[in-house]
């Protein structure tokens, strides 16, 4: 559904939807900000925290390069304008997980200024229904820890491992209008930053989460009042909030009642949103230059070494596998959504074009194909992904390979198939041990036809006589007595030869 047809029906008539998004992007990195203590996910509590995360006295901040260098790479993805020079400002609140009683983040000089993404609403076409969302800003601040109220029955426990970790937080402009466009622009942001290396993109481990920015207004009027709903994190939930926290908001204006500007929780169970405290504005945070760090200063050498390690991203890619290896539209989206799904076809694609003798196209077509039908397919019946998957892709290539030069045939292909899912073992491998390989031996195909005619005389008069349809039952005799191993095409040729004698 496009921006110019979501519209929400209310008494009073037809309401539109203004979306923005915060997202704070969990950095790729040796260690966090502004220490050397580790960031693995799953760490046993307060495992992971140096001095200066537990902000004890006399410890000075020292900006890590790398996650500096990632929030680079990540405005170059998006065509951003990336600042020479930025500056790190304090962001003074109290929270118990919080231990320095501010947070280091960047709000008068961000890092990375002004940006945009492409996204579509169409899944056959994606070069249709395209809208550009434009990106405010990118800057980078530290994490805070996690409080645990469910651990004890009159204590919360803080885990402190996330106080510090980097933080990209990727501001958008408010310029989505309905739950599909906030659900693309937040899958295509995750694909970039996933292809971009800059963050995992996990969001159920927390490493991606989105406060979502709504209001309600009519249509073409002034923006209204919004709501910032915090630390949602999945692109369902994300299009979830969009629409309850929208049409709550419809039922209060039309009731008479006014948007109050606050921070609300998306409760998915409950499939609600509801106030967490008023919003604060910037003032109240008493933002600072911080005095314990210098400017951040890019020169040309820095910025020219991260656009050089910029690989292919998704559009373009996309667009390749279009243009120059003939895929469908389709295939060609699907297979570049995701980073690695992207790597596993690349992988499969580079193995089959080196064994097989047969042009890029071509090779290209029958592994998409493949990929993402049967592949896919088994993975999702055994609960798996790419990842986890049994068969690698050299296995996907040999199989490939060997129903590409007739050794076997489509129903022998998927029994190898089936057999690789189970075993592990290579195609040729189950192959030569089961005795699999199709054969275009004609003695021995001639001599089974022969044999099916002699056993159906009835249906070869009947074909005789006029009823072609029954070629169809002929073959699939022959095929089931040769238990599939006969050439497909070898078959169909000596049967026509049969069946007009």
């Amino acid at each position: 559904m496009s921006e110019s047809t979501y519209r929400i029906q209310g008494e009073t008539g037809e309401w539109e939807v203004v979306i923005g998004l915060e997202v704070h992007a969990q950095v790729t990195s040796n260690a966090k900000l502004f220490s050397g203590a580790a960031t693995a996910f799953g760490a046993e509590p307060n495992s992971q925290v140096s001095l200066i995360d537990a902000a004890m006295p006399g410890m000075l901040p020292t900006p890590n390069q790398e996650c500096i260098r990632q929030a680079v790479r990540t405005g170059m993805a998006i065509g951003a304008v990336i600042n020479k020079w930025s500056r790190f400002d304090r962001k003074n609140y109290f929270y118990a997980d919080l231990p320095q009683g501010y947070q280091i983040s960047q709000l008068f000089h961000p890092l990375v200024g002004e940006g945009q993404i492409e996204i579509s609403l169409d899944d056959k076409d994606p070069e249709a229904n395209v809208k550009t969302i434009g990106i405010e800003r990118i800057h980078v601040e530290q994490d805070a820890g996690k409080l645990m109220h469910d651990q004890h029955p009159t204590r919360s426990y803080v885990d402190l491992n996330r106080a510090g970790v980097a933080l990209m937080e990727i501001v958008s402009k408010p310029d989505m209008r309905s739950p599909q466009e906030a659900g693309a622009y937040l899958s295509k942001l995750r694909a970039i930053l996933r292809y971009v290396g800059s963050c995992d993109g996990n969001m159920d481990q927390g490493s991606m989460r989105a406060d979502v920015n709504v209001s309600v207004r009519k249509p073409g009027a002034e923006f209204g009042t919004r709501t910032e709903t915090k630390n949602v994190n999945s692109v369902r939930f994300v299009m979830q909030t969009v629409e309850i926290e929208a049409r709550r908001q419809v039922e209060v204006l039309e009731a008479g009642g006014k948007i109050v500007q606050e921070t609300r929780l998306f409760d998915p169970d409950k499939g609600e949103t509801r106030s967490m405290r008023s919003k604060e504005d910037a003032h109240d945070y008493r933002y600072f230059p911080d005095p314990d760090l210098l400017p951040l200063e890019l020169d040309d050498a820095f910025l020219e070494e991260c656009r050089a390690s910029l690989p292919e991203l998704p559009d373009a890619k996309r667009r390749r596998y279009e243009q120059a290896l003939g895929l469908s539209a389709y295939n060609a989206a699907t297979l570049t959504a995701d980073a690695d799904t992207a790597r596993w076809f690349e992988a499969l694609l580079a193995e089959g074009a080196r064994i097989q003798k047969k042009g890029e196209q071509e090779v290209a077509r029958a592994s998409a194909n493949w990929l993402l039908s049967d592949l896919y397919g088994a993975l999702n019946r055994l609960n798996k992904d790419l990842d986890t998957s049994p068969v690698s892709p050299e296995q996907g290539a040999e199989l490939l390979a060997l129903a590409a030069d007739g050794t076997l045939s489509g129903p022998l292909a998927k029994q190898v198939f089936e057999i690789m899912l189970e075993t592990g073992d290579a195609a040729g491998k189950i192959v030569e041990e089961r005795g699999l390989k199709q054969t275009s031996d004609t003695g021995a195909i001639e001599a089974v036809i022969a044999e099916i005619l002699a056993k159906n005389p009835g249906q070869l008069e009947q074909y005789r006589g006029g009823k072609e349809a029954l070629f169809g039952f002929f073959v699939g005799q022959t095929m089931k007595a040769m238990a599939g191993k006969a050439n497909p095409a070898v078959v169909n040729e000596l049967l026509k030869k049969a069946l007009a004698g």
